[in-house]
């Protein structure tokens, strides 16, 4: 599955990107630094109704933000920056692995030192840039460890 987008369509994509992923709630998101990796984390969290400031993780390593369900119930989606991490054992002390497995939504960027502690059904995605002004977001297989 694949988006073409430019900034202004990025509200849109987010909304056909949870329809096409309803039921999945991890997902690697790669691609090069300045690819638009937080700003689209930021157009999904709005598309799901996340209330207040989204920002990039990245001094932080870990986000919450809450949004509302169907059914009016309080929702954590995690938006996991990685890239300051040396290994898997710093990843698992900074709580990386909790909020892999309680059922949350997780957005992973640079996922790579954490690959075996993935859920099963996670959803690889990842963000071209195409020219200043448009990306390409590409969903690949998710896994099945």
């Amino acid at each position: 599955m694949e988006w073409t987008f430019t900034l202004e369509q990025l509200p849109a994509v987010a909304a056909a990107f949870w329809t096409a992923m309803a039921g999945k709630q991890t997902f690697t998101l790669e691609g090069p630094m300045g690819a638009g990796k937080t700003t689209l984390v930021k157009a999904l969290c709005a598309a799901k109704g996340v209330k207040g400031t989204t920002a990039s993780p990245s001094f932080g390593i870990i986000n919450e933000y809450t949004y509302n369900n169907e059914q009016d119930q309080a929702q954590s989606i995690y938006h996991l920056d990685l890239y300051r991490l040396r290994d898997e054992a710093e990843a698992i002390n900074a709580g990386v692995e909790d909020c892999l497995y309680q059922g949350a939504i997780c957005f992973v960027e640079w996922p790579d030192i954490i690959a075996n502690l993935l859920p099963p059904g996670t959803v690889h995605l990842q963000l071209q840039v195409l020219s200043d002004q448009k990306r390409m977001l590409r969903a690949g297989g998710a896994s099945n460890k």
